[in-house]
């Protein structure tokens, strides 16, 4: 059926949910997985002025204080992967919009399967915020599975 599952996780509660789901689907139909992780790079709304920042290298510090996080999901990732026995390949990937992505890492790796969460957010906080999972959905050419 799918022979390799992108799993999409941002280290909350709720991805940890589906990437449970992810790796036992995997598990049951012998699939290989990837596992993502997407962090938000730098931006130019994070500029101050060199007279702010003195000594300090807020890029850098930032960079490596989001590659950290990144390292502690997957790390928990694999752990849970190893578990069930299930081979997994980790992906950190710097994007200001997650559901982008999640999109070109699936296709660059052939994923046959996208498996990620939603917050679900209602009313105004997904009209300001918008849905991740929903752009994913609107945009793959694979099947997503949206767990909650």
């Amino acid at each position: 059926m799918y022979q390799h599952i992108l799993i999409a996780t941002d280290g909350s509660e709720m991805s940890m949910r589906a990437l449970a789901h992810g790796l036992a689907l995997a598990k049951s139909v012998g699939a290989k997985v990837t596992a993502l992780t997407v962090t938000e790079p730098w931006g130019v709304g994070d500029m101050v002025t060199r007279a702010e920042l003195g000594d300090k290298h807020p890029v850098g510090d930032y960079e490596a204080e989001a590659e950290a996080r990144a390292m502690r999901i997957l790390d928990a990732v694999r752990e849970r992967a190893g578990a069930v026995g299930v081979p997994c390949q980790l992906v950190h990937e710097p994007d200001s919009r997650p559901s982008d992505a999640i999109l070109r890492i699936g296709l660059a790796h052939g994923c046959d399967l996208i498996v990620l969460s939603t917050h679900a957010r209602e009313g105004l906080a997904r009209i300001v915020m918008g849905s991740q999972a929903a752009e994913v959905v609107a945009q793959a050419k694979v099947p997503v599975l949206v767990c909650r």
